[in-house]
């Protein structure tokens, strides 16, 4: 009988011990999946943020490019209007002097 209760015992502390490191796996497990959680929160908060920078830079880019387009164009169109007054005061010139 004294065998029995010592086994009984043995056992009853095994089981004990089992089911106290049972419990601390679970609260590893749930304290790492808060974890994980967490570093996707700030993950996704940091995307949102960059996303966001990064369309606020593109829109600021695209206003300077726009304002550079415009620019470039008024003065091609003046290097073109200067160069065809030019090139329409040569062919005259040309046109008169051929005639005397």
């Amino acid at each position: 009988m004294k065998k029995t209760i010592s086994i009984l015992a043995i056992l009853l502390i095994t089981l004990s011990a089992n089911a106290q490191e049972k419990q601390t796996v679970k609260e590893t497990v749930k304290k790492d999946a808060q974890a994980v959680g967490n570093a996707a929160k700030k993950g996704a908060d940091a995307t949102k943020k960059g996303v966001k920078k990064g369309a606020k830079w593109t829109g600021n880019t695209a206003k300077k490019g726009a304002k550079a387009t415009e620019k470039g164009v008024k003065k091609g169109a003046n290097w073109v209007g200067d160069k065809s007054k030019k090139g329409a005061k040569a062919v005259e010139k040309n046109i008169s002097g051929g005639e005397n």
